[in-house]
């Protein structure tokens, strides 16, 4: 009865008297480590099994670090991408993408827009600067009575010059000016007066600051005698006034562009005594050309230093 119920609890019972092979029989079968029921653990066997959990956690990242290593190796070993392929991940250019940005068909390059097909920091070439138009030629002539007063700092914004303040080689200019209006000499020997009857002031001046009021001119005697000036262009519309007169002459002024153009000649004359004028002259020419001016007396009507003089030029 004993004997049965081992039996069915899946015990073989030990038998007697038996030699090496029936005790070799009679041992029990290999299996894993019996565990009490977790009721009926003492603390050996939660020692155990906490050891049994940490070598199953060992295992499991040293497989991890060595997945990862044989990704990285594989990852250094795969070289320069080839032709065709694009960097990033490995993947082939063209794959996983559209050729461009959504929205991006049918923009303005000349407006600043990403056009499609560009890779990345890619630019549309600029545009070719058109070429700027060239300039053509203008002058415009015509004179008036010289007003009783000229505020040369007014007038000449740009540039001004006025001559025989202090003696017939004495010329002040405007401080801060462009520098293009120009004295180029002239025939005939220069003297200067100090008693015109218009007057000239100024407030930038150089090497005399100001001035209330100048009736100083420099004049040159004689027929065929005169003076030369220029005026610098620089592309854009420009006007130019030229306060000269006479004493007992006629005076003829030629105004023409140094790179061709329209020319102009304007005249005054007086058999008896003094007359002034205020020349004034509109010109646009290229960058670098000249107006150029002939101040000339054509004619005297006196022995007595008959003669054409000037006294301010001012440009704006």
């Amino acid at each position: 009865m004993a004997e049965e119920d081992l039996t069915r609890q899946g015990v073989r019972p030990a038998r007697h008297g038996g030699g090496d092979g029936d005790r070799a029989s009679a041992a029990p079968a290999r299996h894993r480590p019996f565990l009490p029921p977790p009721g009926r653990r003492t603390r050996g066997d939660l020692r155990r099994l906490a050891r049994v959990r940490q070598r199953r956690r060992w295992a499991i990242e040293s497989v991890a670090v060595l997945v990862c290593l044989v990704a990285l190796v594989t990852y250094l070993n795969s070289g320069d991408p080839g032709p065709g392929e694009e960097t990033g991940g490995g993947v082939p250019a063209g794959v996983g993408g559209p050729t461009g940005l959504p929205g991006v068909e049918g923009r303005d390059p000349a407006a600043g827009q990403v056009s499609p097909g560009l890779r990345p920091r890619q630019r549309p070439p600029s545009p070719s600067a058109s070429p700027t138009p060239p300039v053509r030629p203008t002058l415009d002539a015509g004179m008036a009575e010289t007003p009783a007063e000229v505020d040369l700092t007014a007038v000449g914004g740009r540039d001004w010059v006025h001559w025989g303040l202090r003696g017939a080689d004495s010329t002040v200019r405007k401080r801060g000016g462009t520098g293009d209006i120009r004295d180029e000499g002239g025939r005939g020997a220069l003297g200067g007066w100090d008693d015109n009857q218009e007057s000239f002031r100024w407030r930038d001046g150089t090497p005399v600051d100001s001035v209330g009021g100048s009736p100083h001119g420099v004049y040159r005697c004689g027929a065929g005698s005169g003076f030369s000036l220029a005026v610098v262009a620089d592309g854009r519309p420009r006007t130019v006034r030229l306060y000269a007169g006479v004493w007992m002459a006629r005076g003829r002024l030629d105004a023409r562009l140094s790179d061709g153009g329209p020319t102009r000649t304007l005249r005054i004359e007086d058999r008896h005594t003094s007359r002034s004028a205020e020349f004034t002259l509109r010109f646009q020419a290229r960058k670098g050309a000249r107006l150029v001016l002939s101040w000339t007396a054509e004619e005297v009507f006196t022995d007595d230093c008959g003669n054409v003089g000037v006294q301010a030029v001012a440009l704006r």
